[in-house]
């Protein structure tokens, strides 16, 4: 007995596979790289707050702030990491629910990235101007600032921008006609075949 065979995977849909899994990486890879540049962050703003009018404790304040605020991204960013490279595989084998399931994940990752950007892009429009009661506590942020890696900063703008390109380029690779018919092309099932029936006797 012979079986059909199983319709070619189309480019554009091999193309938002790969590219669905680089992002995976790189996601898993930032998370990784971001609890490696906390601990050095927070050893130079003690070190850069120590000589400064904020006290002991707003030191430590703003130090265990900015490690609970890394260590979340960090899991926000592993999760996506996992979630991409399952919906990689099941694009893969043309699964029909997972190419929704990646519009979904691909509009609420352009919303993301697009906060990320409207954030970073709003605090260097609109600095913090200080008063009185609250210069210490801006000082105190600007020496973080400071403390971070020159070349941090920066990838993060920039990831957020890849980010929102990486899942738009998904959407659209996925919502081509040739990946549309593959979709929906029939998919057959197992099929355990009855045993004979047997002669009469």
């Amino acid at each position: 007995m012979s079986y059909p065979e199983p319709a070619r995977r189309p480019a554009a849909v091999t193309a938002a596979v790969v590219l669905l899994a680089v992002m995976a990486v790189i996601a898993v890879a930032y998370a990784v790289a971001g609890l490696f540049v906390l601990v050095s962050t927070v050893d130079a703003f003690r070190l850069a707050a120590a000589g400064g009018a904020a006290s002991p404790d707003e030191i430590d304040g703003v130090a265990l702030l900015v490690s609970a605020w890394t260590a979340a991204g960090a899991v926000v960013s592993l999760l996506a990491g996992v979630l991409l490279a399952a919906l990689a595989g099941l694009v893969r084998i043309g699964r029909p629910g997972a190419r929704v399931a990646t519009w979904v994940v691909a509009g609420l990752g352009v919303v993301a990235g697009c906060c990320g950007c409207a954030g970073l892009g709003g605090m260097r429009a609109f600095p913090m101007q200080p008063g009185d009661e609250d210069r210490s506590t801006v000082e105190l942020f600007a020496q973080l600032s400071e403390a971070y890696p020159d070349w941090w900063i920066p990838l993060g703008a920039g990831l957020s921008v890849g980010q929102v390109l990486g899942y738009l380029v998904v959407a659209i690779l996925l919502a081509l006609p040739s990946a549309a018919s593959w979709f929906r092309r029939p998919v057959p099932g197992l099929h355990v075949p009855y045993p004979p029936p047997h002669p009469p006797r």
